[in-house]
């Protein structure tokens, strides 16, 4: 009888371990994917990564550190709607990672090519941490790309405060120039414009002036015409035919 239960639960055991084997997991996998997944995502293998960590948020999906590698995971691949998906998912649940999650979701909508979007989350992520200088200086590039200058400008400059030894600090503060150049150019454009606009109502103003004194010295002239006609039409009264 000991032999039969003992056969039993080998045979048990061999069945599941064949299943587990089959299906590409292991007995101990739900505490070990978001490990797993973590060791292959820190050796730059993100597509190998994917599938442990899809099975770590799957397994708990209040797991905040296993989406923020999934996400990565995904942009690394290319898969821009699922790490938005991935993100828009944890983010409401994200806690103390709120501003890291936002972070990575603006980058995923820039990357996707709408900065509108992708200036909301990191608003977010500086809202959640107001010293996260990369939410500063990615904002102030999708405000260059939405055209908002000046908001740039200190989005660049706060960037810069808070990280005075950025090794970008140079090619920020040539940016910085450039967009003051090209504020003082659009100032001289928008002078010149008004100049221009202003001499031209003035000489449409001087033409009306000079076609209005036409037609009075005329008008002038018709009057002058029609009071001989009136002449006229009185001596054609008094005179008789037979």
């Amino acid at each position: 009888m000991t032999n039969g239960v003992r056969n039993t639960k080998a045979v048990f055991w061999g069945f599941l371990g064949l299943f587990l084997l089959v299906s590409g997991l292991s007995p101990l996998s739900s505490q070990n994917s978001f490990a797993r997944g973590e060791e292959l995502f820190m050796q730059n293998r993100p597509e190998e990564a994917l599938r442990y960590l899809r099975a770590a948020v799957a397994e708990d999906p209040a797991h905040v550190q296993a989406f923020i590698f999934l996400g990565i995971a995904y942009l690394q691949t290319d898969r821009l709607d699922d790490a938005i998906a991935a993100y828009t998912a944890i983010l409401p649940r994200a806690g103390g990672e709120t501003a890291r999650v936002a972070f990575n979701l603006g980058n995923a909508h820039f990357m996707k090519g709408d900065p509108f979007l992708a200036r909301r989350y990191f608003t977010r992520a500086i809202e959640a941490n107001p010293s996260f200088a990369s939410a500063y200086l990615n904002r102030a590039n999708t405000l260059v790309r939405t055209g908002d200058l000046p908001e740039a400008v200190a989005d660049y400059q706060m960037y810069l405060a808070l990280q005075p030894g950025s090794q970008q600090r140079e090619q920020i503060t040539r940016l910085i120039a450039f967009i003051h150049e090209e504020f003082v150019a659009e100032e001289h454009r928008r002078v010149m414009a008004e100049e221009t606009a202003r001499i031209e109502a003035e000489r449409r103003l001087q033409l009306l002036l000079e076609v209005s004194e036409s037609i009075q010295t005329t008008a002038g002239g018709a009057r002058g015409l029609s009071a001989g006609t009136e002449g006229v039409q009185d001596f054609d009264a008094e005179f008789e035919l037979e």
